[in-house]
């Protein structure tokens, strides 16, 4: 036979000048494009019609050879029914004459298509899918070396806009809570921007992802309420501000001084020194009581003197007792008020102002309950404890005073 005219095979549509004819998944041979038909759809309609021929449930014949001199092709059937058609083409890309090259290509369909044992099996499905993946990352490696760059750029642009974030709210703020809120969203803006552009280099659809979100965000609104409430709750604190860190508060059953303020808890030290993470949900439905919030807090002392002392008298010691203690505000004045007429005491009610950002409150409380018991004894101010009147009617004086005698003896 003559040697046919050298001549190239044409390139497909995707770039492919041959396509693979699969079996079972697995690679058999290669074909060439033909004339207004490109390699992978050739390959694919191949594919195809073996796929219908394994799924029906006829034992196979061997795949027999059908050439046709007069028209220089030859068919591949089985079954009666033909799979492809080698043509002169064909013989040309692979150097060879067609009844040769379609006797090569029965002999392989008629291997693959007997049907291998479980470890055979198993072994050509992984070399298949190796071999796809293989495939599909060279394919795919100039978008993974870009969406992998888009990462680091994005990794750096993110650090430093969440620094500039943090040097702008420390000139504009003054309060730590609301640097750390704009340091994270800066941060987190610019990764969710990032990673969107990084998912459209790699391929993705804008609109795909977009109702993706949408039909899943139902279901990750359920799964995730807990943890998106205590985040959503943590910005809401962190811009509206009713406490800072250092701040002295009450929330719920704790009360302490916040140590940190965090987008899912807020950390407490109680003031017999234990830690509390307190989710940020519970913190915004609760009712907080911010102690610290203004530079000077009231603290209420009670004291009870003597009927025959002097108030007047009481009230300038007090005053005098007060004043210099370290922490207690000069203005306004401390406040003595006559509280109640008690059985045995008249109690009067010192109220003066401490600066609770200074000094501790209840240092201060103690040191001034503490001068006015000192000064008021020194001043010759009665502080009697509380009297009992006993009344004895209808009884002999002896048995008035066993009784008596009884009670302080405990009996």
């Amino acid at each position: 036979m003559p040697d046919a005219p050298e001549t190239l095979p044409q390139r497909s549509e995707n770039g492919q000048f041959f396509a693979d004819v699969s079996v079972r998944g697995q690679p058999v041979f290669q074909v060439g494009s033909l004339p207004g038909l490109s390699a992978s759809d050739r390959a694919q309609i191949i594919s195809r019609r073996i796929g219908g021929l394994l799924s029906q449930s006829q034992s196979l014949d061997a795949v027999t050879v059908q050439v046709d001199e007069q028209r220089q092709i030859a068919l591949l059937t089985v079954n009666n029914r033909v799979l492809m058609t080698v043509t002169q083409q064909d013989a040309t890309d692979f150097d060879t004459t067609v009844t040769d090259l379609a006797q090569q290509w029965a002999d392989r369909l008629n291997q693959a298509l007997v049907q291998p044992n479980l470890a055979v099996d198993v072994l050509q499905r992984l070399d298949g899918t190796a071999r796809q993946l293989v495939d599909d990352t060279i394919l795919l490696l100039p978008s993974l070396l870009g969406a992998l760059l888009l990462v680091v750029l994005t990794w750096l642009m993110a650090i430093g806009v969440r620094r500039v974030g943090l040097l702008w709210a420390e000139q504009t703020e003054g309060d730590r809570s609301t640097e750390i809120l704009i340091g994270r969203l800066c941060y987190g803006g610019v990764w969710v921007l990032g990673s969107i552009v990084a998912l459209g280099v790699l391929g993705l659809d804008f609109a795909t992802l977009l109702g993706t979100l949408g039909l899943t965000s139902v279901a990750i609104g359920f799964s995730l309420k807990d943890v998106l409430s205590n985040y959503i709750s943590g910005v809401i604190l962190l811009a509206a501000r009713p406490f800072r860190i250092s701040d002295q508060v009450v929330i719920g059953n704790y009360e302490g001084t916040v140590v940190q303020i965090q987008l899912r808890a807020t950390t407490m030290r109680t003031y017999d020194g234990r830690l509390v993470y307190i989710p940020n949900q519970q913190v915004f439905q609760s009712s907080v009581v911010n102690n610290t919030d203004s530079p000077v807090r009231r603290s209420d002392v009670m004291v009870g003197i003597d009927y025959d002392a002097d108030i007047t008298t009481a009230r300038q010691v007090i005053i005098e007792a007060v004043t210099p203690i370290k922490g207690v505000e000069p203005e306004p004045p401390p406040l003595i008020l006559v509280h109640e007429l008690a059985a045995s005491t008249v109690n009067l009610e010192v109220r003066f102002w401490v600066n609770s950002r200074r000094q501790s409150y209840l240092q201060v409380t103690s040191a001034a309950a503490q001068a006015i018991k000192e000064g008021l004894q020194a001043a010759g101010v009665e502080m009697p404890t509380e009297i009992y009147t006993l009344t004895f009617r209808d009884r002999p004086i002896a048995d008035a005073v066993d009784v008596v005698a009884r009670e302080i003896s405990g009996d």
